[in-house]
């Protein structure tokens, strides 16, 4: 009696279980199925700045409703096109990450239209202890001799001020890579500017000298400053204190010494009397 039950359960599971896969497999076979097609991805990581070849990137399967915008379905295309940013292995290149056609790889594949790559010289102050790398931006101060003002007494006064904001950094020495976050220590930025802030930059390294300040890359924000100088530094230890005027005394004149007359002697004379009756007089000669 019990096996009979046992069966009975055992087939009932079995029916409910063959059910189960037979609604499954209609309920997939009624679901629309999902089309993919083969678009061209990088076959390794490639940097910015390169000229692809064919057996950088190769055809991948994929979704046809997921395609990005501006992929390629033939690699021929691509064959001589420049990277303007990196790509990593198993990524897909679009036209958003290449340079325009006819670019030669380099530097100048990475310059924006219209702006131009120009080199500063930096020591590991200058350049922010090594962590001004590619793709950051920075503001430069120059520091140098102002003109002379009534405030500073007519001498010239030093100055450091904010002459250019939000400077792409192109390169670092020799590298472009954008993808390193490890500092370095080069003597030579390059900065993307215009051609107005790249005379800018050029007249500031000749009349000062020049400092990179690294700024959040996200901040657009605008400093508004008016430099800093001594006086605005140091304002109490630079006052200077009226002195007071001295009266003017006149020169005295040198006294004369005083002549003491001697007294001179009365000369000696020859006197007589003369008697004229009763009255007498003297007479001197």
């Amino acid at each position: 009696m019990k096996n009979k039950r046992a069966l009975v359960v055992m087939a009932v599971a079995i029916l409910f279980g063959l059910t189960a896969v037979v609604l499954a497999s209609r309920w997939l076979l009624m679901q629309p199925s999902t089309s993919s097609g083969h678009i061209v991805v990088a076959a390794a990581d490639i940097s910015l700045g390169q000229r692809l070849t064919p057996e950088m990137v190769k055809l991948a399967e994929w979704p046809a409703d997921s395609v990005p915008k501006g992929a390629f379905a033939d690699p021929q295309k691509l064959a001589g096109r420049v990277l303007k940013s990196s790509v990593l292995v198993g990524e897909p290149v679009s036209e958003a990450k290449l340079a325009p056609v006819g670019t030669l790889g380099g530097l100048s594949a990475l310059i924006t239209e219209g702006k131009r790559a120009i080199t500063v010289r930096v020591n590991d102050v200058i350049g922010v202890a090594g962590f001004t790398l590619p793709g950051n931006y920075v503001d430069i101060i120059v520091s140098t001799e102002k003109d002379p003002t009534p405030e500073a007494n007519g001498r010239e006064q030093s100055i450091s001020k904010i002459v250019l904001e939000r400077i792409l950094v192109l390169a670092v020495a020799q590298e472009v890579n954008r993808d390193e976050t490890k500092p370095r220590v080069v003597n030579a930025v390059t900065l993307e500017v215009t051609p107005e802030q790249a005379e800018t930059l050029d007249l500031a390294r000749s009349v000062g000298t020049l400092s990179l300040a690294l700024r959040n890359q996200v901040d657009p924000q605008s400093a508004q400053t008016e430099g800093a100088t001594k006086l605005t530094l140091l304002p109490s230890a630079l006052v200077v204190k009226p002195v007071p005027a001295k009266p003017v005394v006149a020169p005295r004149r040198p006294e004369k010494p005083a002549v003491h007359r001697v007294a001179t002697p009365p000369a000696r004379r020859n006197c007589v009397t003369v008697i004229n009756g009763l009255h007498s007089s003297q007479e001197c000669f």
